[in-house]
C-alpha cells in the first residue's frame, strides 16, 4: 500500500549497512541467504518456476527484483522498469510454462499515481521483460494492493485488487471496492474489471477500508477470493472463470480488532487474509483456506489464524490458532502457501514468543494433515530489533514447489532494511513425513502419467499413464495458451492399472505442448511434450 511513499521516496534512500545478523554463525537446518540491502527494501515476493525449479524469482519494494538459478542459494539483484512506472506493492507469480509475472502499482509519466495495476511478463527467467500490460486504468481513481493467481489449467491469470475512489478521503462519499480482471493471452490484454465486494469500504486505507483480495483457483478452474473490511472476512466465487460471480457475499469471520493494527516496533501492521485452493490431488484436494492475523487475545498477543472450506465456501471450519506458543506474545505479518506436489501448508510470520522485548525472529509452520494441526518452528539466524520510525512493509510471501520451500521476509536492525530467504530443509522439520514426493503421489493421486514415448515426437506419441483403481479418464493436450487442441479419450473408462495411448500429433506445429490426464472429471497430472 502506498501511504509511505510520500514521506519515504525511494529516491531520497541510502543503501543501509548489513545486520549484525549477516556474521553471526549460520542457522544449519535451515540456512539464511541474503537478497540484498539496496533501496530500502521491503514488501518481499517469491516466486519459482515450476518447470524448472532451480530458477526462482524475488522483488521487493520499490523496484527491486533479484534472480537466483540455484533453487535460492544465490541472488543477483536487479531495478525493475515499466511504461508505467514501478510504484512497489510486488507481487511475483509463475505459470506452467515457466514464465514469470511481476505485478506491481504504477507511477505513469502521463498518468496519475498508481492509477492502474502494472503486469510485466519474463519469459528467460527475468533476463528480459519483453509483456509491460496494465488492468484497471479508470481515470483518477487509486488502484492498490493486488493479489494474483494463475489457473494452471489453462494459464489464464487472474487479478484482484482494491479501488479507492480517492486515497485517504474522508469523505463518506468516497469508498474502496474489491475489483477482478483477467487475461486469457498471458499477461498482454486484461478485461474490463468488474465489482466483487458487496459492500464497500473506505477510503483510509485502514479497518473499514475493503483490501486483502488474493484469488485462489479451484480443482475445476473455480475462482476463490476472499477480503478483509468492515464487515470482516467475507468471500465470493466465480464458477465460469469470473464472468459472474455470487449474488451476496458470504461472511467467513470475524477480524476481531480489525486488520490494521498496532505492534510494538513497526510502522503498522496488518492482518489481511490470503487464499489458497489444494490442486494436489491428494485426501484434501478441493480444500480452501484463509490464513490472517487479529487480535481477538489482545493487543499484545496478536495470533496467526485459520479457516478451511470443503464445500466451495459455502461453510466455513471455526479458526484454529496458527502459532503454538502461550499466551501474551505476538506473532504478526504472515503469507501462507501450498506445495501443489504434495498438498501439505506452509506458514511465514514474525515471532516475538521468545523475548520480553521488541526482538523478533521468523518462523514457519507446517501442516501435512490439510490445516488440522500445526508445527511450529524458528527459521530466521537470530532475532532483530525493529523502530517503528522506518517503514517496515505490509507483507512478506513463500513459495512451494516439490519440496522446495522459499520464504522470503523483511528484517529491520533499527534503521536498516534487508531482505532474506531461508533454505528450508525438509529433513530438519518436525514431524515431516519421510515419505517422497513420488511415493506420495502413487499413494495419493487417482491417476498419474508416466510419460510419454518419443518426446520430442513429430507424427506420434504414445502417452503412458497409471491408475489406482477404475476411473473414467479424460486424455487432453493444449498449447502454451491453455487452449485444447485435440482430445485422444473422452471419459473412456479404465481399468486399475497401466495403460498406454497412441495419439496422431502429425497437425500439430513444432512447439512445445501440454497433456493432462483427468479421472473422474478431476484433473490428475499434466506433462510437457515437444513436437518437432
Amino acid at each position: 500500500m502506498p501511504k509511505y511513499f510520500s514521506t519515504l521516496p525511494y529516491l531520497l534512500a541510502c543503501l543501509l549497512s548489513l545486520s549484525p545478523a549477516s556474521s553471526q554463525k549460520a542457522y544449519a537446518q535451515h540456512p539464511n541467504v541474503l537478497l540484498g540491502t539496496q533501496s530500502s527494501p521491503n514488501e518481499p515476493s517469491i516466486a519459482i518456476d515450476p518447470t524448472q525449479p532451480q530458477y526462482l524469482i524475488a522483488a521487493s519494494n520499490i523496484n527491486n527484483y533479484y534472480l537466483s538459478s540455484d533453487t535460492g542459494a544465490t541472488w543477483t539483484h536487479y531495478y525493475q522498469n515499466s511504461a508505467y512506472g514501478v510504484w512497489g506493492d510486488p507481487i511475483l507469480i509463475a505459470d506452467t510454462t515457466g514464465s514469470f509475472y511481476y505485478f506491481h502499482l504504477a507511477n505513469p509519466p502521463n498518468g496519475n499515481w498508481i492509477d492502474r495495476m502494472v503486469c510485466q511478463r519474463s519469459d528467460d527467467h527475468g533476463l528480459s521483460w519483453p509483456i509491460d500490460s496494465y488492468a484497471g486504468l479508470n481515470g483518477t481513481k487509486v488502484q492498490d494492493k493486488e493479489g494474483v493467481v494463475v489457473n494452471p489449467f489453462n494459464n489464464h491469470i487472474y487479478l484482484c485488487w482494491t479501488q479507492f475512489d480517492a486515497y485517504n478521503s474522508t469523505n463518506p462519499q468516497d469508498s474502496s471496492i474489491i475489483l477482478f480482471s483477467k487475461s486469457e493471452d498471458r499477461g498482454v490484454n486484461w478485461s474490463t474489471p468488474v465489482r466483487l465486494s458487496e459492500v464497500a469500504g473506505d477510503c483510509l486505507d485502514d479497518d473499514n477500508t475493503v483490501e486483502g483480495a488474493v484469488p485462489a483457483v479451484g480443482p475445476n478452474g473455480e475462482i476463490y477470493v476472499a477480503w478483509a473490511g468492515p464487515e470482516g472476512i467475507v468471500f465470493d466465487r466465480s464458477t465460469d472463470e469470473g464472468e459472474t460471480w455470487l449474488e451476496h457475499d458470504i461472511h467467513v469471520s470475524d477480524i476481531v480488532g480489525g486488520w490494521a493494527m498496532d505492534i510494538e516496533g513497526i510502522y503498522r501492521a496488518n492482518g489481511m487474509p490470503i487464499t489458497l485452493c489444494d490442486l494436489s490431488g491428494g485426501p484434501h484436494h478441493g480444500t480452501i483456506y484463509i490464513c490472517w492475523a487479529d487480535q481477538r487475545n489482545g493487543p499484545t498477543d496478536t495470533d496467526i489464524w485459520l479457516v478451511k472450506s470443503t464445500d466451495q465456501g459455502n461453510t466455513w471450519s471455526e479458526p484454529l490458532r496458527i502459532n503454538d506458543d502461550t499466551a501474551g506474545r505476538q506473532q504478526f505479518f504472515p503469507w501462507m502457501a501450498i506445495d501443489q506436489t504434495t498438498g501439505y501448508l506452509y506458514c511465514v510470520f514474525y515471532d516475538r514468543r521468545q523475548y520480553d522485548d521488541t526482538q523478533t525472529d521468523v518462523y514457519m509452520a507446517f501442516s501435512a494433515d490439510g490445516g488440522e494441526s500445526f508445527t511450529n518452528f524458528r527459521i530466521s539466524e537470530s532475532p532483530f530489533t525493529p523502530t517503528a520510525g522506518t517503514f517496515f512493509g505490509d507483507y512478506n510471501y513463500i513459495a512451494a514447489h516439490n519440496n522446495i520451500i522459499r520464504p522470503i521476509w523483511t528484517r529491520l536492525d533499527q534503521t536498516s532494511l534487508s531482505v532474506w530467504t531461508a533454505l528450508i530443509n525438509t529433513a530438519a522439520i518436525p514431524n515431516f513425513p519421510t515419505r517422497t514426493t513420488e511415493t506420495w503421489h502413487a499413494e495419493q493421486k487417482p491417476a498419474r502419467l508416466l510419460g510419454n514415448f518419443p518426446n520430442p515426437a513429430d507424427k506420434y506419441t504414445y502417452v503412458s499413464f497409471e491408475l489406482e483403481k477404475t476411473a473414467k479418464i479424460k486424455l487432453l493436450i493444449s498449447n502454451a495458451q491453455g487452449q485444447t487442441l485435440l482430445t485422444p479419450i473422452s471419459n473412456k473408462r479404465y481399468r486399475k492399472g497401466e495403460h498406454s495411448k497412441k495419439i496422431k500429433i502429425d497437425s500439430l506445429p513444432a512447439g512445445v505442448y501440454y497433456y493432462l490426464l483427468y479421472a473422474n472429471g478431476k484433473l490428475a497430472d499434466q506433462k510437457k511434450m515437444l513436437v518437432e
